[in-house]
């Protein structure tokens, strides 16, 4: 019997929905295969996606892509996101790699040490958008309440990604070497804003088995506010 109630209680945790809990952090590279100081921040980024307490993204951008590889999962709209961070945080250059944290900082990739100070700092940060995502058939359910009212309005972001990938390269910086990429990103798509004036209730297609992040951020490129994951 003792056994039988220790299964169904972990289905149960299997069954229940993902919640924006305990703080994650949300780390997101923006790399290339295409660019040489890249290898050891795709690696760490390895590290990253092992954690709880962090949703690791690996974003490919495409401007490295002249000198003679290029990147397979590169996008424009990556190097985009890319360079409207750099515009809102009145930074002139974009780079690689690079990683922003909780949408906040940027840091280089390749410095884990700094990378982990800024995932501590960041974990502490106080919760006041509680998020919850809930996977049915093709579908995810999203729910969210703001403890308060806040001024401006968050942008609801549905994120896709594929956990593990490798690759052989042929040209380029890194040709000849044979690297693995963790939880790259394969759709990032805005589904409306929501002023936090009441709950948000709101359903997205997910058809698939590619795990589902939901991020909640606020208006023009900035912080984060709450961010949930089913896998």
């Amino acid at each position: 019997m003792r056994k039988l109630a220790l299964l169904l209680a972990a289905a149960l945790m299997l069954a229940s929905p993902a919640r924006s809990g305990d703080n994650p952090v949300v780390v997101e590279l923006f790399t290339s295969q295409g660019c040489s100081s890249c290898p050891p921040a795709d690696a760490f980024l390895h590290e990253l996606a092992k954690r709880d307490d962090v949703v690791a993204l690996a974003l490919h951008v495409d401007y490295w892509d002249y000198i003679g590889w290029k990147d397979i999962f590169a996008s424009a709209e990556n190097t985009k996101r890319q360079r409207a961070y750099a515009r809102a945080g009145g930074r002139k250059m974009i780079y690689t790699p690079q990683m922003i944290i909780n949408g906040r900082e940027h840091v280089v990739g390749n410095r884990p040490r700094d990378v982990v100070d800024l995932i501590n700092k960041h974990k502490n940060g106080a919760e006041y958008v509680d998020l919850t995502l809930e996977r049915v058939g093709d579908t995810v359910q999203i729910r969210a309440e703001a403890k308060e009212p806040l001024r401006d309005q968050l942008v609801v972001q549905l994120i896709r990604y594929r956990p593990q990938s490798t690759v052989d390269i042929k040209r380029g910086e890194n040709a000849g070497r044979t690297l693995s990429y963790a939880n790259v990103v394969t759709e990032f798509s805005a589904l409306g804003s929501w002023n936090t004036q009441g709950p948000l209730v709101m359903e997205a297609k997910a058809p698939g088995e590619a795990p589902v992040v939901v991020l909640l951020q606020h208006q023009g490129y900035g912080p984060v506010a709450a961010v949930a994951r089913v896998k």
